[in-house]
Order: structure tokens, then C-alpha cells, then sequence
């Protein structure tokens, strides 16, 4: 499965995005804790992308999904982020801001930003998907082993 979400750079469109990977991934059999990552670490960068962004009204949002992986593009016409300093700023405990990087890494297999003169900025993230046993996936596989034996 592939869609793509071309969104306005607004808040109120990140629910949007959560609300159609989620269903999506929900809709194949993928096991709730992996749908909770993805859905976590997409609202992240479509964060980044609205309020970091520059130069556009809209980013692109696209998802492939398929027997093991889940993967996905966040595409801005931003700069992308400054070099990390060496040594990572404590922002406190309270801080509401500054841990998106972090939190994609921890719950996702891939991250990759890469920044682009033409296109933008594109956030690449990766996560291997765990089925449910009634998973659509499981019972197609199941129909073609069938048929093939």
C-alpha cells in the first residue's frame, strides 16, 4: 500500500496525517504498540515541517507499507536542521520543545534528514511493522501458499 498527503503547513493538519497512517495501519493488522510508534514519530516531523518550514504553504507526507516495513517521507521546502552541537542542550525537564529528533530515533528503525537545495527538506523514517495474528497480510500469505502447494 502507498498513498501521499499533500497538507497545509498547519497544526490542525497533523491530526489529519495520524488519523489516515493510523487507520491505515490499523485497517492491515498492524499490532497496536507498532501503530503507536508510528504514529508518535510521524507527528514529530509533520511538527518540524509546520513550524520550521520556510518558503512554502504545504509539505508532502508519503507512506509505503508492505510485508515488513513501514516507511515514511515527511517532504518540506525547509533548510533542514543546524549542525547538532557536540554536546546536547538541556532544554529542563518542562521544556515542550527541542526532543522531536530523539523521540523519532528511539521509537523508529531508520531516520534520515536529508536536506535538499531544490526540494526541501525530506525527513525518511523507517519502521519494521509486527502483525497481528488476523492481520490482512498473514491471510493473503496464507491463500497464496495454498494455492501454490
Amino acid at each position: 500500500m502507498r498513498f501521499s498527503l499533500s497538507l497545509p503547513r498547519e497544526a490542525p493538519s497533523i491530526p489529519v496525517v495520524r488519523r489516515v497512517a493510523g487507520d491505515a495501519l490499523r485497517g492491515l493488522g498492524v499490532t497496536e504498540d507498532c501503530v503507536g510508534d508510528i504514529l508518535v514519530a510521524i507527528s514529530e516531523a509533520c511538527t518540524n515541517a509546520v513550524q520550521h518550514a520556510r518558503g512554502s504553504d504545504e509539505y508532502l507526507v508519503t507512506m509505503r507499507v508492505d510485508e515488513t516495513d513501514c516507511v515514511l517521507d515527511v517532504m518540506d521546502r525547509g533548510r533542514g536542521p543546524r549542525a547538532a552541537p557536540p554536546v546536547p542542550v538541556d532544554r529542563g525537564l518542562l521544556s515542550e520543545s527541542g526532543r522531536g529528533l530523539r523521540i523519532m530515533r528511539a521509537l523508529m528503525d531508520e531516520l534520515d534528514i536529508a536536506p535538499s537545495s531544490d526540494r526541501g527538506t525530506v525527513v525518511h523514517l523507517r519502521k519494521r511493522l509486527s502483525w497481528r495474528d488476523e492481520a490482512l497480510v498473514r491471510r493473503l500469505d496464507r491463500k497464496l501458499m495454498h494455492s501454490a502447494g
